[in-house]
């Protein structure tokens, strides 16, 4: 009933941005927790950045500064805006989310991916 949609990743020079995006659509009464995780070959998925409906938010460690989440209630969306990139930060980012799809009926789970490739 639900489906996330990323789009936003590639190929950027190591220093370089980019800017994810997801995307909520279907059956969807209210969009609640929504975050970012990455997946590289040979390791654990792990959290980037989460945003909470109450607008709490949280980064790994890693992030040190170069990113910022941030959300669109309205268009059921949630972003990454990704600074001074290194080639550590190549992997598949996700889309996780929480949400109401009705009454008393709730969804969670993830998109597709978006590949982040990082040269040095």
């Amino acid at each position: 009933q639900v489906q996330l949609e990323e789009s936003g990743g590639g190929l950027v020079e190591s220093g370089g941005s980019l800017r994810l995006s997801c995307t909520a659509s279907g059956s969807i009464v209210k969009v609640d927790d929504m975050a970012w995780y990455r997946e590289a070959p040979g390791r654990e998925r792990e959290l980037v950045a989460s945003r909470n409906t109450d607008g709490t938010t949280k980064y790994a460690d890693f992030v040190k500064g170069r990113f910022t989440i941030s959300r669109d209630v309205a268009k059921n969306a949630v972003y990454l805006q990704m600074n001074s990139l290194e080639p550590e930060d190549t992997a598949v980012y996700s889309c996780y989310a929480e949400i109401l799809t009705g009454w008393s009926s709730r969804w969670s789970g993830w998109g597709q991916g978006t590949q982040v490739t990082v040269s040095s």
